[in-house]
């Protein structure tokens, strides 16, 4: 009997298809959300429920790393992505120990020249502390993927050449004497991008790059991410979630 097509060896490698574009969801600070205009907040109960709602879909939320490193395998389709913007202090406090009850990974994009500070770059609304290096250590011995957001929060399409090149630069190599780690990911201030930033983030050495709605320079330096606030009741994700794999086409090294 003739071998079927499908049985034929033809020496050839074969290439799988790309998948969907990975779901990377993006969250900020997790605590009291009474005064938050830019919607950059979820209390713990709306976290909880919303990493419960994962679990009940089989999915399980994990660093960025870990995430983009299963795709390379071929794996990892009940993987989500679960990033944290900003380095709140409120991370290690009240997010830390709900991504440990379900079993969670996470990756945290800090600026390290504003350790010990507040979200001065943020005109309204309260002033949220950010962790301390000491905190960010703490972050990381607890298993979470530790990220750079720049130096100091500056929109990198606005900046010029030597700006551009210390907030990618300067702010990798010191996250990765403080951690004792490579710093693999790097995430956009404000999710704004274009050619040049993405292009610096790539030359700094950074193996992916998170933004918000990058478009057309969709990539693994260029990843979109989902907004995730305090009105995303467990239906609204269902729909963010079905809508994400609609909408996003695949593309070439994701």
């Amino acid at each position: 009997m003739a071998a079927s097509i499908d049985s034929v060896d033809t020496g050839r490698p074969s290439v799988p298809r790309p998948g969907p574009i990975p779901w990377v969801a993006m969250y900020h600070s997790v605590g009291d959300c009474s005064d938050d205009p830019y919607r950059i907040t979820v209390t713990p109960e709306r976290l909880d429920r919303q990493l419960a709602w994962l679990r009940r879909r089989g999915l399980r939320g994990v660093s960025v790393a870990d995430l983009l490193a299963a795709r390379a395998r071929g794996q990892g389709r009940d993987l989500v992505g679960l990033t944290f913007d900003d380095g709140y202090a409120d991370f290690v406090t009240a997010a830390l120990p709900l991504l440990r009850r379900w079993n969670c990974g996470a990756t945290l994009f800090v600026l390290p020249g504003r350790f010990g500070g507040d979200n001065a770059w943020d005109p309204l609304g309260p002033r949220k502390p950010l962790l301390t290096a000491d905190g960010v250590r703490h972050a990381a011995a607890e298993g979470v993927e530790i990220g750079s957001h720049g130096l100091t929060h500056v929109d990198l399409t606005g900046a010029d050449d030597l700006t551009l090149k210390t907030e990618v630069v300067e702010s990798r190599a010191l996250l990765a004497e403080l951690t004792g780690t490579p710093v693999d990911g790097f995430c956009y201030p404000y999710g704004t991008i274009d050619a040049r930033a993405v292009a610096a983030v790539r030359d700094a050495g950074y193996a992916y790059g998170c933004a918000i709605d990058p478009g057309p320079l969709t990539g693994p330096h260029a990843l979109p991410r989902v907004h995730v606030g305090q009105n995303d009741t467990t239906w609204r994700l269902h729909l963010k979630h079905r809508l994400h794999r609609l909408r996003r086409r695949p593309v070439e090294g994701l």
